[in-house]
């Protein structure tokens, strides 16, 4: 494993700032994800740490030592994209074996780590098959099969399920989660734009906006304690809820946040009243948007099926122990 240091690292092409001054700090066997909105650098990071981008200035450092100017092959990692870059004329244990036959590994030593790779994958019945006659889930298990075999120290993940429907991503999405755990000897790095999943694999998350690091922390903290109204409304899912104007003056905040599930309908003792004017029924769960006078309806979580219908007019409140206060400047007010 590797514990991966970046001081003030910065990327530019031209005039063009990308990454600008990134310190960071990922931990020997740690699973980093890297989130925020398009753009904002996430994926450049990551081909900075594993040297498809060189830096333009900073240090990077693998267990104390500089590795800005050591080639990507040279730096122990692994790196798994989400069009799964597998070889199509090659069988699936040909794609896993491909590495270690580059690094003149004996056919003893490729066999048993493509075995271990491809049961702890459970794709071991897909050997002989080529990627055509994969669905998109084995391709892309295949291609972190193969990721597993070269033995990194560093396995670096850029949006590996973007390209799979939602079921094969939950599905996905548990087997990268049990490879983390199975493989607690590496250092794992995820780049996503889809916050679910970065709140569910994560150790820690780092979210970026416009090549700058927002806040680092578990995805507890992120969720309880955001440092600014990006971050705030950024991670959740449903988004927090904003109100401005005489709302949020009326808490003496320019802005208040408020998640769905820390609102409940009180009509005997509301904060706010409004008309329901949508509501969603997902079974476990029933979403109300209510009209209370700001910018957007607030949407208010109840656990189960409600009998509230469309039109309807009802009082609603916050848990003050949940609010978030902001100031104009979207920090938060302690």
């Amino acid at each position: 494993m590797a514990q991966i240091q970046l001081r003030d690292v910065r990327k530019t092409y031209g005039a063009v700032d990308v990454i600008k001054g990134v310190d960071l700090e990922i931990e020997s066997g740690e699973f980093m994800v890297f989130v925020g909105p398009s753009g904002c650098g996430k994926s450049t990071l990551l081909r900075l740490v594993s040297g498809l981008e060189d830096i333009t200035s900073g240090d990077l450092l693998f267990d104390g030592e500089r590795v800005n100017d050591l080639a990507p092959s040279k730096r122990g990692i692994a790196m798994v994209f989400q069009s799964y870059a597998l070889y199509p004329h090659m069988k699936v244990y040909d794609n896993m074996a491909f590495g270690m036959k580059l690094q003149k590994a004996g056919a003893d030593d490729i066999k048993a780590r493509v075995m271990k790779a491809a049961k702890l994958l459970q794709i071991d019945h897909l050997l002989d098959r080529l990627p055509k006659q994969l669905s998109g889930g084995q391709r892309q298990r295949v291609a972190i099969g193969r990721a597993i075999v070269r033995d990194p120290r560093v396995f670096l993940f850029d949006e590996p399920l973007s390209n799979l429907d939602a079921a094969l991503r939950v599905a996905t999405r548990l087997e990268i989660a049990k490879l983390h755990h199975a493989m607690d000897n590496v250092t794992m790095i995820y780049v996503t734009h889809d916050q679910v999943e970065a709140m569910t694999l994560a150790d820690r998350i780092c979210v970026l906006r416009d090549g700058i690091v927002m806040q680092v922390g578990s995805p507890t903290e992120l969720y309880e304690r955001p440092n600014s109204i990006f971050v705030a409304g950024f991670i959740g899912s449903p988004k927090m809820n904003f109100l401005n104007g005489e709302i949020a003056r009326g808490f003496g905040a320019h802005t208040i946040g408020i998640r769905s599930e820390h609102i409940v309908v009180d009509n005997d003792n509301p904060t706010w009243k409004g008309e329901v004017v949508h509501a969603e029924n997902l079974g476990s769960d029933n979403y109300l948007f209510v009209e209370v006078g700001a910018e957007e309806p607030v949407l208010v979580r109840q656990e189960g099926k409600t009998a509230i219908p469309w039109g309807a007019t009802i009082g609603i409140r916050p848990l003050a122990e949940n609010l978030h206060r902001f100031d104009a400047n979207g920090t938060p007010m302690r």
